[in-house]
């Protein structure tokens, strides 16, 4: 029996003290909530403050697990973990991953994505409000499951 391989993604929403939503805009993907592979040996919280801090400037403190995703086609599948976070420190700066870094009012953020996986997973993780929402996706076409919430 051959077991499947997933990728490990975080994607973190971060808020600032205006209630503000933080977005990159990717080279390719365009907008998007900070996101990105967890390494071998880091845990979940460590990669998501990573990734916030390596693509925005900004250190973060992870708040609570808003949601859970499952990307099952096309191959390699992933399983990505969506977080919500709080600054602590720092100030916008770019890197390779993000070309642009901005706060914007969550109504304005969620018009910005343009791919509709990043539009759809910032709608759902903004709109978690209690428990933890689940589906799972294929991207060609993007057709979600319908959603869980625990």
């Amino acid at each position: 029996m051959s077991r499947p391989l997933h990728a490990l993604i975080v994607s973190v929403v971060v808020h600032d003290q205006h209630q503000r939503v933080l977005l990159i805009r990717h080279p390719h993907r365009g907008w998007e909530l900070p996101q990105g592979h967890v390494e071998h040996g880091e845990d979940l919280l460590t990669a998501a403050g990573r990734e916030v801090f390596e693509e925005t400037g900004y250190q973060v403190a992870v708040v609570r697990l808003l949601g859970i995703y499952s990307k099952i086609e096309p191959l390699p599948s992933a399983l990505i973990c969506g977080f919500e976070a709080r600054v602590l420190a720092g100030e916008a700066t770019t890197s390779s991953e993000s070309l642009e870094v901005g706060w914007f009012d969550e109504a304005v953020a969620l018009e910005m994505p343009e791919h509709p996986v990043n539009r759809d997973r910032l709608q759902r993780l903004l709109a978690a409000r209690e428990g933890i929402d689940y589906c799972s996706y294929r991207m060609f076409p993007f057709v979600t499951t319908e959603g869980v919430e625990f």
